[in-house]
């Protein structure tokens, strides 16, 4: 390890030690800090910070989409790639205080495969049992790192459940890639009784605690997979606040436990399942809702002003649904996103 450095988080007053040879932000979950992130792989910016004091910084390779070249000269930086080899200070412009102070120490882990399920003809329903530990503590909503054996890559899958404590259970919902690296893995090799390293949890699309507005879900893909924890721990623990999930897919075959989605419309008296397809086919026999998911959510609601908004998938989905979330009154504060990146050809 390197030498360490102070980093202080204004304007929550937070001060910790970063090792040279580890990121701000890796340093920060390994000390249980929830600072706001997505990717990890500088590509979202999620992370971007400004630096108000300290010029001694390097950054990792990242995309200038996230961080383009004018604003790092400006000061802004991206805590998921940025190590520090002065002592800093850095303002959070995007972070929820509660938050930060209630995060989980990150872990590893080795899981065994349970059950590798075709729940779609391009999504993967992957149950894992956690060997050593036996038990993760994670937050409904959170991501694991699994390292991709045979390589030094890892991939960042949501957990879809609530919580491992029940046999050290965790669930995904994995889209396969043709030439996805964990994709290839999982379609071509994995097996049942073969085990997996882990690392985690990641993430801060959580549930905000303390609120009693209104929730608008939007998803697609293997979105659904953070989205069902979120809703699974809502029925689990009797939270009945209005709710709405949008889910979108190309055709009827792209649909996944729809089953489940309109059980929990009975065990939560508030909340609605609305899926739509973009294209649907004569042999679909839809009569749902049609057209992109932005477009059904457009239709659907007129003031969003009291509403909270989750939304996770595809970055196309979720760069269109961002701004429509805002005409529609939902405060930019209250718009919570996990947007997928790529890497190698192959989301999360």
């Amino acid at each position: 390890m390197g030498e360490k450095h102070r980093v202080r988080f204004e304007p929550v007053g937070i001060e910790i030690e970063v090792d040279e040879e580890q990121t701000v932000l890796r340093s920060a979950a390994e000390q249980g800090l929830m600072l706001m992130h997505g990717c990890k792989e500088g590509q979202c910016a999620a992370c971007k910070s400004f630096v108000l004091d300290g010029d001694d910084i390097e950054l990792d390779r990242y995309s200038t989409f996230a961080l383009p070249d004018y604003e790092k000269e400006e000061g802004f930086t991206l805590l998921c790639r940025a190590h520090v080899y002065e002592d800093v200070t850095i303002e959070l412009l995007n972070f929820d205080e509660e938050m930060i102070r209630s995060g989980l120490p990150i872990q590893n882990a080795v899981a065994e495969v349970v059950s590798i399920d075709h729940v779609t003809h391009d999504l993967r329903h992957l149950v894992l049992r956690l060997v050593e530990p036996t038990d993760i503590t994670f937050f409904p909503g959170q991501y694991m790192d699994i390292a991709v054996p045979g390589t030094d890559a890892t991939r960042s899958f949501s957990m879809a459940n609530t919580s491992s404590r029940e046999g050290g259970r965790l669930e995904f919902v994995i889209k396969v890639y043709p030439d996805g690296l964990f994709s290839s893995f999982l379609d071509g090799r994995l097996a049942v009784g073969d085990r997996l390293d882990l690392t985690g949890p990641f993430g801060v699309f959580t549930l905000r605690e303390g609120h009693d507005e209104d929730i608008v879900f939007v998803g697609g893909g293997a979105g659904l997979a953070p989205i069902l924890a979120l809703l699974r721990s809502m029925a689990e623990r009797g939270i009945d606040r209005r709710a709405v999930f949008y889910y979108g897919a190309r055709r009827r075959r792209d649909l996944c436990f729809v089953a489940e989605l309109e059980a929990l419309e009975e065990k939560l008296p508030n909340f609605r399942f609305v899926p739509a397809l973009s294209e649907p086919s004569d042999e679909d026999n839809w009569d749902g809702e049609v057209g992109l998911i932005t477009d059904v959510v457009k239709r659907d609601e007129a003031d969003l002003r009291r509403a909270h908004a989750y939304l996770c998938g595809p970055p196309p989905m979720v760069e269109a649904a961002m701004p429509l979330l805002g005409l529609l009154g939902v405060p930019e504060k209250h718009i919570y996103y996990d947007k997928f990146t790529t890497t190698g050809g192959e989301d999360r």
